[in-house]
């Protein structure tokens, strides 16, 4: 099995290169990969060094929490993220409390042992889910501290079956497992690793947070102007045709929108922009008019979706509908009723919202169109709706600490 999977990888390394050529995504996986090791060459032999991987944008904000801890209780390591996903290193290519970041090689042997040798991290962190043998085994050889944080797993998962000997074997690599439910921690149990804390997910401590800082955004007050606003964050095509249909036939005039695609290419932009018929104005073009006047706002930037779900008085989480659902947990914590699609089930946080009636789902235009009537017209409904999803996030901190307790450097 072990050789199977390292001819998978290098076959999978070749077909990327040729798809690279016609995919703007892929071309960014496979080019940003050839930085790596020159991007971990700041690195010196006898730095203490912490690495941290993360999937993408959502597994970043799950370390973000601990990244800031160990740089405040720390200060002498230094701090090495990766990510797999281009959608993650794009955004947070830049993060201020990272010494180096950069992609996740492809997982190769001969990748894994150089990887390790450069940074030779004192601890290494994985987020979520992300498991790779031939890094995990060079962990293991070199004995380095390794532990998973905010883990999730599923029955369906690869460990759990009669062939998987071969990812269970990875698996000794870690240290300790801290997991997000007791599912995880009985499926762990299942294949005897008892070493695992149900600590919970630390993006609860992460969200929690964003209430501390400033928020403010003086053009986004401007556009609101103290009246009803929606806020649709990461939305896709599927979720914008939902959205545009309500907003051209049903939304009064004393309904604003603020929208933010999760692709913002600029041809996606100008067809959302021509699809609707209220006034509509773009990020990029804010400061040529009054923002006031204008009744739709759409976010054709990055980075600022968490300050601006603020100022909503409900939200639209995107990706629920067919692509994977974005994240509910930053509007939650502003303690408004949040909407999605009804494809979800693979996020606790959401199946828990839902159950709750915190979150609402829906499947179709007349459902999108009956709770934003209801939401818009029924005060005392929104505010019970969006204290549910106040109190869920309360409830559910404490991870970081945890996690944080744990950890001896």
């Amino acid at each position: 099995m072990n050789f199977l999977y390292n001819i998978f990888v290098y076959l999978g390394s070749l077909v990327l290169k040729c798809i690279a050529v016609f995919n703007r995504k892929i071309k960014l996986f496979v080019s940003g990969r050839k930085e790596t090791f020159n991007s971990l060459s700041v690195l010196k032999k006898d730095d203490k060094v912490v690495w941290i991987h993360a999937a993408s944008l959502g597994e970043f904000e799950q370390a973000r929490p601990i990244i800031e801890h160990i740089k405040a209780q720390y200060t002498s390591y230094k701090i090495v993220v990766t990510f797999f996903s281009p959608s993650g290193y794009e955004i947070r290519k830049n993060y201020n409390l990272a010494d180096v970041v950069c992609y996740l090689p492809l997982d190769s042997i001969r990748n894994a042992k150089k990887f390790i040798d450069i940074v030779h991290p004192s601890l290494a962190i994985f987020v979520k889910y992300e498991f790779w043998p031939n890094l995990l085994h060079e962990l293991q050889r070199n004995e380095i501290s390794t532990i998973l944080i905010s883990g999730i797993l599923r029955e369906k998962q690869v460990f759990f079956k009669w062939y998987g000997s071969f990812m269970r074997d990875a698996l000794k690599a870690f240290d300790h497992f801290f997991v997000q439910n007791t599912v995880s921690e009985k499926l762990l149990k299942g294949i005897h690793f008892n070493n695992v804390t149900v600590a919970g997910d630390t993006r609860f401590d992460r969200v929690y947070e964003i209430l501390q800082q400033d928020n403010s955004l003086d053009f986004i007050h401007e556009f609101k102007n103290n009246q009803y606003t929606v806020v649709a964050g990461s939305t896709w095509k599927e979720d914008e045709e939902l959205l545009v249909h309500y907003i051209n036939n049903e939304a009064s005039a004393a309904e604003k929108f603020i929208i933010a695609p999760h692709n913002i290419n600029q041809k996606e932009i100008d067809n959302l922009r021509k699809s609707i018929l209220k006034k509509t104005v773009l990020y990029s073009n804010r400061k040529e008019v009054t923002l006031e006047d204008f009744q739709v706002f759409i976010v054709d930037t990055i980075g600022i979706l968490t300050k601006i779900y603020s100022v909503a008085d409900v939200a639209y989480v995107g990706g629920g509908l067919k692509t994977g659902l974005h994240n509910i947990l930053e509007p939650a914590t502003f303690g408004i009723p949040v909407v999605i699609g009804h494809q979800f089930e693979k996020f606790k946080e959401a199946v828990d919202l839902v159950e709750l009636k915190g979150c609402i789902s829906i499947q179709n235009q007349y459902q999108f169109s009956s709770i934003f009537t209801r939401l818009k017209s029924d005060e005392n409904y929104r505010k019970l709706t969006g204290e549910i999803s106040r109190t869920y996030i309360q409830e559910h901190l404490g991870a970081t600490k945890k996690i944080m307790n744990y950890l001896k450097l």
